[in-house]
């Protein structure tokens, strides 16, 4: 008898499930939901979010209470180290200097201004595309850096041409440069040359998200841009080396954060409708682009205020908007921060706040604000100079490049070349660090990673039974398991009437419901002799944030804000998720299979998770079945459309990991991959 369930149990696990039947027709609605309406006050699908919250207000509030212990001026030089520090360790460190191999594509004399088409080169053969313009006369001048904004064109975008004259015409020279994936310097584009997407933060998204298993920042990239930017400038006759600035809006008005607070070349800085600290963006629209979160900063305490806290008393002039959606109240609060600081050391005039009633722009009020402010700091003219009337000019009059396209110049890298730089030699690494380690050193090294608890460590679930339902010889109960950590996952549980052959725990990236039809795979299985728990892990089924997209929608999957968020705590949804596996597999275990191993079933987005559980706590699993699950992390970096990967990714695993490494622990007859997937979603062939 032993020798038949044997069979069945192996059977189940080898057929493969697009096998199992789907619901009968005819067949009536059962309402298989678990949870209700509100689960301490909060609907299923916020759950997850609602979570990584209460972990940031908590790392936030931390983060208040030193900031409030600042008294001195040695105060502020130990925490603006300790800021600096951290930030450099977010961004993975900064790269080397290398030629700038900088040229003059183009000139133009407006009479009231001379315009140059620049291009250097912040890395060998990443190319940067930009605009410098320059006040009547030989000079030498001060100058203002302006990254640009989340626009398609950027610098010769109507903002940024604006900007950029207004502060020319006040004296200034200024430097106006497209960020990676926008303007001259897109990276997704169409046979014909224009543009794949309408916003460039899908592109910076997927740019994000190939570089996060190699630990390779966007931020980091963006950043040194606009360092060998100011060195550019510092290169120049022209230039005052010694009087430089730097302004931007919006995601110019993140690197502008970035470079004041890391860049003490820069004398004077106004970022624009960025600044609103991490608690208000929280409570307010989320995490944003990719390059504005930085893995592990909200744990480490560094919030956005530090960015002008790291520069002080060298001067500010934070510039905010009312109907931003990023909060004012926020920008307020840092400015707060930055005013007790800077009166600490005897400076409280460095840091000052406009605020413009607008809505997301870089409006005339702050235009004339910031020429203002830099006249004062770099040109020692303090007046209330005003802004004079000027035209613009069309795009395709100021383009650096013939094709308007930095990509097609001899020699040149894209951010994906850059990442494979990181990612070539890492495949030996990762081979000699699985060589010369053992086992369990190396399985610790994957839990610090991902960050996973052993299971002795993890809170145990308890069940809260529910209705219960009955399909012939099969039982289905409902289950609300939580945790003492808040966790909660709804389940099914599919109980044979006979004897159980042993049990299964399910995981499906649609959710426990994807396959609980009559008919479906979980009750074919329990037809069988199994006792099944299907279960919806954190951010998935009930609790899932939206409906999966299509086309170009599936590039970003529903719970991108909270993988971010995980992100900014220094976790990953694939260690939250493993976790949430390990926990249910411990109690189903005990509760329903007399303490022994289970079976693991894992489809899609869930299988990370899975092999992860598998890999590092064997001993709770009889065998595992993983399908459409990616194959390798490899993959992620080297594919510019990936599908549904922030959520499988774990911030510089490939350092010492990759997915085979982990299916290598394991034996053959324990563990069965069917039909794994690219990073595209795209079933590969064995």
């Amino acid at each position: 008898m032993k020798k038949i369930l044997s069979i069945v149990v192996l059977f189940s696990l080898l057929l493969p499930l697009s096998l199992f039947g789907q619901a009968a027709p005819g067949a009536g609605v059962e309402d298989l939901t678990v949870l209700p309406p509100l689960v301490d006050g909060v609907a299923p699908t916020g759950l997850l979010e609602a979570q990584l919250k209460k972990s940031a207000f908590a790392a936030l509030d931390r983060r208040d209470a030193a900031y409030a212990q600042i008294k001195t001026p040695a105060d502020v030089a130990a925490w603006q180290q300790r800021q600096r520090t951290s930030f450099l360790a977010a961004l993975g460190g900064l790269p080397e200097r290398t030629p700038l191999n900088a040229r003059v594509t183009g000139q133009r004399d407006f009479g009231a201004y001379r315009m140059e088409k620049i291009l250097f080169e912040s890395q060998p053969g990443f190319i940067v595309s930009g605009l410098l313009y320059l006040p009547p006369g030989a000079g030498p001048h001060p100058a203002v850096l302006m990254p640009c904004g989340h626009t398609d064109i950027a610098k010769a975008g109507e903002v940024y041409q604006k900007a950029s004259i207004s502060l020319v015409h006040a004296g200034l020279a200024v430097f106006c440069f497209d960020p990676i994936g926008q303007g001259e310097r897109r990276h997704y584009r169409q046979p014909d040359g224009t543009p794949e997407f309408s916003s460039p933060t899908i592109e910076h998204q997927l740019m994000g998200i190939a570089g996060t298993p190699v630990g390779l920042s966007l931020a980091r990239a963006m950043i040194w841009d606009g360092i060998r930017a100011l060195d550019y400038l510092q290169s120049r006759q022209d230039i005052r080396g010694d009087r430089l600035g730097c302004t931007g809006v919006s995601g110019g008005g993140t690197m502008t954060s970035y470079l004041m607070a890391l860049d003490e070349r820069i004398v004077a800085a106004a970022p624009a409708c960025y600044l609103t600290g991490f608690r208000r963006l929280l409570e307010t629209i989320g995490p944003q682009d990719f390059e504005q979160n930085h893995f592990g900063q909200i744990s480490a305490g560094l919030d956005q205020s530090d960015y002008v806290l790291m520069r002080a008393p060298r001067p500010v002039l934070i510039m905010a908007a009312t109907k931003d959606f990023f909060d004012i109240q926020g920008a307020w609060n840092v400015f707060r921060e930055g005013k007790r600081v800077y009166g600490r050391l005897g400076f409280p005039e460095r840091v000052e706040l406009v605020e413009a009633d607008t809505k997301h722009d870089l409006a005339i009020e702050m235009r004339e604000a910031s020429a203002r402010w830099f006249r004062r700091w770099l040109a020692g003219r303090d007046d209330a100079w005003k802004e004079p009337a000027f035209e613009i000019l069309p795009a395709s009059e100021i383009l650096c490049t013939p094709e308007g396209n930095v990509l097609r110049q001899p020699g040149a890298r894209s951010f994906f070349d850059l990442i494979a730089a990181v990612s070539a030699p890492l495949t030996a690494e990762r081979q000699r660090f699985w060589q010369s380690s053992p086992r369990p050193a190396a399985l610790a090294k994957v839990r610090e990673l991902a960050g996973i608890r052993p299971l002795a460590e993890l809170p145990a679930f308890t069940a809260t039974a529910g209705d219960t339902l009955q399909r012939g010889p099969v039982r289905i109960e409902k289950l609300n398991l939580r945790n003492a950590e808040g966790t909660v996952l709804p389940a099914l549980l599919f109980r044979p009437d006979g004897a159980s052959t042993g049990l299964r725990l399910y995981l499906h990236e649609d959710g426990k419901q994807a396959e609980a039809a009559p008919g479906g795979a979980l009750e074919t299985l329990a037809r069988a002799g199994e006792t099944v728990l299907a279960v919806d892990l954190r951010g998935l089924g009930e609790m899932q944030r939206g409906k999966r997209a299509s086309g170009f929608g599936a590039l970003q999957e529903p719970n991108w804000k909270s993988a971010t968020l995980a992100y900014l705590l220094g976790q990953s949804l694939v260690g939250m998720r493993t976790e949430d596996i390990l926990a249910c597999a411990g109690f189903a275990s005990e509760k329903w299979n007399e303490g022994r191993p289970v079976h693991l079933t894992g489809l899609g987005e869930t299988g990370i998770p899975a092999l992860h559980a598998v890999a590092l706590e064997p001993q709770l699993f009889a065998s595992t079945r993983l399908e459409r699950t990616l194959r390798t992390w490899t993959d992620v970096t080297s594919t510019p459309h990936t599908r549904n990967q922030q959520v499988n990714a774990v911030h510089g695993a490939l350092r010492f990991y990759d997915l085979p490494d982990l299916a290598a622990t394991l034996p053959s007859d324990k563990l069965v991959l069917h039909d794994p997937v690219d990073a595209a979603g795209q079933v590969q062939s064995k």
